[in-house]
């Protein structure tokens, strides 16, 4: 056991947070810097509430080096409800959308922008299990699409993109929900980037989107209100109560990726974690990952050892030391170890270690 008696927790979401900020929130949490009160009881109204709404904008903004073209919403809904948002605010031309469908949340979303408009895949894995990532440009999409589509990390697969598709004119939407704030990213080369929350930048609750100005305005008259980014663009992401303590803590780590290092040092650690990692799945002869090296996620690494029941048996023994949430999803099985931005190193070092010990007594 670590510090605190807390496990080493490889869930793909909600997943760890920082100690440092799960300690400031701990000590802020019965009287938020001297209001008599907690973030979870103010108003959203208050000048303190505001404070803490715009300094984690102007900090992610910063992190992210955010064109002044660009806002930023803090809003609900989790990643399921911008599988409906985008299409319904971007299809307002053509009514044309292209989609690249490499893993479940990317089929997800294409299957709920069927709904709205001529919705095509443009490149896809899944006639090999999603075990790598296609290469398409703008020479494969319509040019007159909308916007095109892709999911930037797949934490079932344990694949992301190595590369930014070209999509020369055609506006690009990516869900970054699980590698956002992992390494940098320039903005300016996509017209949307969304992100739940609770895999690298807080709990689960608030969604972030990062939209181009002229993106927005063009929602239809059928569509929600709730579900216009208009709306929550001209309120400041506070059209109705938003998720207060979510976007607090969000902004705590913020803080905290800034004061050590920024994305470039955030990108060095999650490399050197992640090499780590699959260096000794290569070199096993027990463990197998069966994604295409090229494409592997620095997130989430998936691997199996080819025996479902000693698969069950790693993760059982795994829990047993310490090691939790080891199990693939559901739908493939394996293991997964989501490794994002506030798993230390000690963690993986623990997880390799662990890995020997079950290969030595298991050959």
């Amino acid at each position: 056991m670590t510090q605190y008696d807390r496990v080493y927790n490889f869930s793909a979401g909600p997943s760890m947070l920082p100690l440092p900020v799960l300690e400031k929130v701990r000590d802020d949490l019965l009287n938020y810097k001297g209001s008599g009160q907690s973030v979870m009881e103010m108003s959203h109204r208050s000048d303190a509430f505001k404070k803490i709404i715009e300094e984690a904008e102007a900090d992610l903004r910063e992190l992210m080096n955010i064109p002044e073209n660009y806002r930023v919403l803090f809003l609900q809904g989790g990643g399921t409800l911008q599988f409906s948002m985008v299409p319904m605010n971007l299809l307002r031309k053509s009514k044309k959308a292209d989609y690249a469908v490499t893993g479940t949340w990317a089929k997800k979303a294409y299957k709920e922008a069927c709904r709205f408009g001529d919705i095509k895949v443009v490149a896809s894995s899944e006639e090999d299990t999603f075990t790598w990532i296609p290469k398409f440009g703008k020479e494969d999409i319509r040019p007159d699409a909308d916007y095109v589509y892709i999911t930037s990390n797949n934490t079932i697969y344990g694949t992301a993109y190595n590369y930014v598709p070209d999509t020369g004119d055609v506006p690009l939407v990516a869900d970054m929900s699980s590698n956002i704030l992992s390494q940098p990213v320039d903005v300016s080369k996509y017209g949307i980037i969304w992100a739940g929350a609770q895999k690298n930048v807080g709990p689960a609750g608030v969604t972030i989107v990062i939209i181009r100005e002229d993106l927005m305005g063009f929602a239809g008259e059928e569509t929600p209100v709730y579900l216009d980014y208009k709306i929550h663009a001209d309120n400041d992401s506070m059209y109705n109560t938003p998720p207060c303590f979510a976007i607090y803590v969000a902004g705590e780590v913020f803080k905290h990726i800034k004061a050590t290092g920024g994305l470039d040092a955030m990108y060095q650690r999650n490399r050197e974690k992640a090499g780590k990692l699959y260096d000794y799945i290569d070199s096993s002869e027990l463990y197998k990952s069966p994604v295409a090296k090229e494409d592997r996620s620095l997130m989430n690494v998936v691997f199996v050892t080819g025996d479902k029941d000693l698969d069950k048996k790693f993760v059982a023994e795994a829990k047993a030391q310490g090691l939790v949430n080891l199990s693939g999803h559901r739908s493939i099985g394996g293991m997964r170890a989501s490794i994002y931005n506030a798993m230390p190193m000690e963690g993986v070092d623990a997880l390799i270690e662990f890995m020997k010990k079950f290969e030595e007594e298991n050959k």
